[in-house]
Parts: structure tokens; sequence; C-alpha cells
């Protein structure tokens, strides 16, 4: 069984930009708390992956390639709107970040998450590193098409 352990945080800033930059296009399949079943392109690939609840910083997830074709055909069933965004990835201290810049009705949004091999596991915080959100479930990407960012009354 695979377990992911997550951790989410705000940015500030621009330094995260000197990452190397990758796009990707994201829907849900079934969103509800129990079970995400989500399908994903990034450049060429084509994934699917299926998350349990979040317990904390942790839940199982699945993750598997797929043809490219099928997922551009499973994102036409997913619930709208699709997820688009820019991720960076970079490395600090053996630590490898993910930092999401979201468009669509969700611009505005950026996001860093980094995956640990336990919830204790210290790492080292980048100065663009701000609030922690990984509780808050608005910040879930599977939440965020239901009530996407740009429809928040307060930011």
């Amino acid at each position: 069984m695979a377990i992911e352990i997550e951790r989410k945080f705000l940015v500030k800033g621009d330094a995260w930009r000197k990452g190397k930059r990758t796009r990707y296009c994201q829907g849900f399949l079934s969103t509800v708390k129990e079970r995400t079943v989500r399908v994903r392109t990034k450049e060429d690939k084509g994934y699917l992956t299926i998350k349990g609840i979040a317990t904390g910083a942790r839940r199982m997830e699945f993750e598997y390639e797929i043809p490219l074709q099928d997922a551009i055909a499973l994102l036409e069933l997913c619930e709208k709107p699709l997820i688009e965004k820019d991720r960076y990835e970079l490395e600090k201290g053996g630590i490898v970040w993910e930092v999401d810049e979201f468009f669509g009705e969700n611009r505005g949004l950026i996001v860093a998450e980094l995956e640990l091999e336990n919830e204790n596991q210290y790492f080292p915080r980048p100065d663009w590193l701000g609030e922690e959100v990984t509780g808050d479930s608005r910040y879930f990407n599977s939440n965020l098409i239901k009530n996407p960012y740009t429809k928040w009354q307060t930011f």
C-alpha cells in the first residue's frame, strides 16, 4: 500500500520561479472525501490517481501512468472546471518542493507542497514559504473545482 505524507503552504514573493516548470491539466472523476479519483496530463504523459481520506498530512495514494490519449478522453468526463496549473520543482536541503501556480478559475492561487518520509521529518523552510494550509480543505485540488479560488470572499 502506498502512503503519501504531504504538507502544503501558501507562497510569498517570486524566488520560487527559478525552478523547472511543467504544465499540468487535471480533473476529478470522484471527489467524495473518502476517495478521490484524479486524471492528469503532464507534458506527453497521462496519469490516473486514487487517493484515500486524509488523516493529518497522510493518506493512501495510488498513481498509474496511462496512455495520454486515454487521459485526454477521461478529462472530458471529469467534473468542471478542470485544474490548470504550472508546477515548479525546486530543491532545498535535499527536499524537493513543488510550487503550483494555478490558472483559469483558480488564478492567483500559488501553493507549495512537499512529500515527507514521516510526519515529524525536519525540512528547511525556504524564504518564500508562507502560512501552512495542510489541514485546510479549501486548498485540496478536489475542492478547488467545487469552490474555485476566484470565488472566495477573502484572499
